[in-house]
């Protein structure tokens, strides 16, 4: 009930940070220390959905999480390999409303944790929860529901989502220091991974 509550009330919020949520990736960037992508995980099986909403599948969110992931983390090119896993925890995905007055906002929360290849487990030993909110455009002013199809508002929310995983990310820069003796992800083999059952 309290995800529920705090759903609802970010859903109502019209004052949002502007610029899209990808922008970012056509711009000069710093390395995440020696951070290089390995395995992008996404699970959505146990999403909870929150009314009123569109309703999206698990495969619609793993799909544009997956995609949203690999295209702003791939850019990185260091020296070991960490892998990120996210679970979508549970959405908002606004309908149509009357402009101005009344426009619900698109919301989702996520659980994110990174995986270190080289010593064989998590990072962050308890999931990292994330609320992600639509970004402001002239599109979502009014209302994402009226301006864009649902398609859409889960690709903007995806990309949100992963920025705001970068975000946290850099926020840890200990995480992804070099590690002496660790093996270079360019001769690393990280298929004795596997993926977090969850």
């Amino acid at each position: 009930m309290l995800m529920i509550r705090r759903f609802l009330w970010l859903a109502g919020l019209t004052v949002l940070v502007g610029c899209a949520a990808d922008k970012d990736l056509d711009e000069p960037f710093e390395p995440i220390g020696e951070f290089r992508l390995g395995h992008n995980i996404v699970v959505a099986d146990n999403a909870k959905f929150v009314p009123p909403s569109r309703r999206a599948s698990e495969e619609e969110w793993e799909t544009a999480m997956k995609k949203a992931i690999d295209r702003r983390f791939s850019r990185f090119q260091g020296d070991q390999l960490y892998h990120i896993a996210i679970s979508v925890e549970g959405y908002s995905i606004a309908v149509p409303g009357v402009p101005i007055v009344l426009s619900p906002k698109s919301v989702m929360i996520i659980g994110a944790t990174v995986w270190d290849d080289a010593a064989g487990g998590k990072i962050n030993q308890k999931p990292k929860q994330i609320t992600v909110l639509e970004r402001l455009s002239g599109e979502t002013v009014v209302g994402s529901g009226l301006t864009q199809s649902k398609a859409e508002q889960i690709e903007n929310l995806a990309n949100n989502a992963a920025r705001l995983v970068e975000k946290w990310m850099r926020s840890n820069p200990e995480w992804f220091v070099r590690k002496e003796g660790a093996q270079s992800a360019a001769t690393a083999s990280s298929k004795s991974w596997r993926p977090p059952e969850s």
